[in-house]
């Protein structure tokens, strides 16, 4: 294997280099996301600070309550947290008692629960660290191809870090997104077609005059971008008190934060912060936009793209880029991948608000619900430690669930009680 020369570049932090996860040839910390050789996908590699646990897991301890307190372990300057970025992260791990009670759950269940970001949405994590690249490199410009939740990450995080933002949308996103992304100020642009019809899009602009000085933060820095998803396996973790779930249920769009989740656990396990034991990973799709799913219950290692029909348009990406690795991850950790219908993940919303307070929008609700049909299925452990994300707020996806007043009365006790009410 040709191993190029990589110079260590200090304000990229313990990062030394991207790494081909096909064949792992390295090169130079760069804007780039695929192998020149077999052009597999990119990744960052470290040299992460080992041999010290116990003051490492002081020194995150003492951070900042945002996903900069694990600088020491992300492709960012240890001075990020002086820099003015959204500092997303160290959002709520809910101890979800009702919904366990609902669902049979007798080992504890918790909510990750992601909302509580910036802009509402886990993408503000990925975006952060993505950032912090385009700083790096010199772009002027930042930019993404979206289902919506990212669009509004990019948006918020260039207007509070100076940069101008262009981002691409499929045309018939929620309005609530749509309104979210172009509030920032920056360029929205809706592109007729759908999610991979507007990926491809970036990428041809990325080799055109138009796209010089852009960083497209899922495109030519998504190695960088990617990283950004460790932390949610970093709080979960540390909010745990430093040990590893036994179950966790990670939603799949393009299967980038499932694998990242993973990364995340293995490298603590690797520094010595939590205690080496098996955990166990699964996939959650819409039905309408299940690609990853339906290849591991037909045992296939090659995703087929499908088009998406799926209310959650924020997992409707019919071809998932990092697909095999989702199979390859559920299968080494004996997990699965499985999906719900539009009708599961509407009463899965319901069934999170109802029981715990937590409005989570429809990429919330394929995670609930895959989890109560794993758990019906005796697939999920239900005297086990398991982890539930949500990754974004149900008001960026009001169309998916009607509801209003229980009644409409006059200003009495009489017209109270004649409801039924009292």
């Amino acid at each position: 294997m040709a191993v190029q020369a990589v110079e260590r570049v200090t304000s990229f932090g313990p990062a030394v280099a991207l790494s081909c996860r096909e064949c792992g040839e390295r090169f130079d910390l760069g804007p780039v996301f695929a192998c020149a050789s077999c052009f597999g996908p990119l990744e960052v590699a470290y040299e992460l600070p080992a041999g010290d646990p116990e003051g490492l897991r002081r020194r995150i301890e003492s951070g900042p309550a945002n996903i900069w307190r694990y600088a020491p372990l992300l492709p960012v300057p240890a001075d990020v947290a002086d820099k003015p970025n959204l500092n997303p992260g160290f959002t709520a791990l809910v101890r979800a008692d009702n919904l366990a009670r609902e669902l049979g759950v007798t080992g504890g269940l918790f909510v990750k629960d992601d909302s509580g970001n910036p802009t509402h949405s886990f993408k503000d994590r990925v975006v952060a660290v993505a950032v912090e690249a385009a700083r790096a490199f010199g772009f002027t410009t930042l930019s993404c191809s979206s289902t919506g939740n990212l669009a509004g990450a990019v948006g918020a995080a260039a207007a509070r870090a100076g940069l101008r933002s262009c981002v691409f949308i499929p045309h018939d996103l929620e309005a609530g997104k749509v309104v979210m992304a172009a509030v920032y100020g920056g360029d929205l642009v809706g592109i007729e077609g759908t999610y991979d019809d507007v990926n491809r899009f970036c990428s041809e602009l990325i080799g055109d005059p138009a796209g010089e000085g852009w960083g497209f933060v899922n495109v030519n820095l998504r190695p960088y971008y990617g990283e950004g998803s460790k932390t949610l396996a970093y709080e979960i973790c540390e909010q745990l008190g430093w040990r590893l779930p036994d179950q966790i249920v990670v939603p799949v769009a393009s299967g980038s934060q499932l694998t990242k989740i993973d990364k995340g656990l293995r490298e603590l396990i690797a520094l010595g912060l939590v205690e080496d034991r098996p955990y166990r990973i699964f996939g959650a799709q819409a039905t309408g936009c299940a690609p990853v799913s339906r290849a591991y219950k037909d045992g296939h290692d090659v995703v087929r793209p499908v088009k998406p029909d799926t209310i959650a348009k924020s997992l409707a990406i019919g071809n998932p880029a990092d697909g095999p690795y989702v199979l390859d991850i559920a299968r080494r950790t004996g997990g699965a991948v499985e999906d719900v219908t539009d009708e599961e993940v509407v009463d899965a919303i319901r069934l999170l608000a109802r029981t715990e307070g937590i409005f989570a929008e429809t990429a919330g609700g394929v995670t609930v619900g895959v989890t109560r049909k794993l758990l019906r299925e005796g697939v999920l452990d239900p005297s086990l430690t398991t982890v539930v994300l949500n990754t974004g707020d149900g008001l960026k996806t009001l169309d998916a669930v009607a509801a209003g007043p229980r009644a409409t009365i006059r200003p009495s006790v009489e017209a109270f009680r004649e409801a039924g009410l009292g």
